[in-house]
């Protein structure tokens, strides 16, 4: 029986339970940020218009592009900075290039795109022999548990 990839790399591998946690807690950072720009918006309004002050409406197409835009600007900020994400940090992961220590910007944008529009591509994780998702595997990336 031939194994899959070097021993480090097998054990160095984050699985679908440490990942998944990960990305609820981005999620989860990622509405702090929406309620905080909506709070923003709010006071902007109260402090211009006092007298006639009402809690602006917001349409569902303008509140999914500024999720997606958020969602994606800290994806991608996180990646090329460090390869950690606060849910990263907080599970002892960090995302990386197959061939590099860190995601150059382009391509952590076009992998933060990706796991945006494509969740379900995460999934992938729990079936592949090396535990990449879908992701991973297009985009030459890995997540990998950081040594203590």
């Amino acid at each position: 029986m031939t194994s899959v990839g070097s021993a480090d790399e097998q054990a160095r591998a984050a699985g679908i339970v440490s990942r998944g946690i990960a990305a609820v807690i981005d999620l989860v950072v990622v509405g702090v940020v929406l309620g905080a720009l909506y709070l923003g918006l709010v006071l902007t309004r109260l402090m211009f218009n006092p007298t006639a002050f009402s809690l602006p409406t917001l349409s569902v197409v303008f509140s999914t592009a500024v999720m997606f835009g958020v969602a994606v600007l800290y994806l991608t900020g996180c990646w090329t900075v460090s390869g950690c994400t606060a849910g990263a940090v907080t599970m002892g992961l960090r995302v990386t290039a197959v061939r590099a220590d860190r995601l150059s910007p382009v391509v952590a944008l076009l992998r933060a795109v990706a796991y945006v529009l494509f969740p379900v591509g995460l999934l992938w994780v729990a079936v592949d022999a090396r535990r990449r998702s879908l992701q991973d595997i297009v985009f030459s990336s890995r997540v990998v548990y950081v040594k203590p």
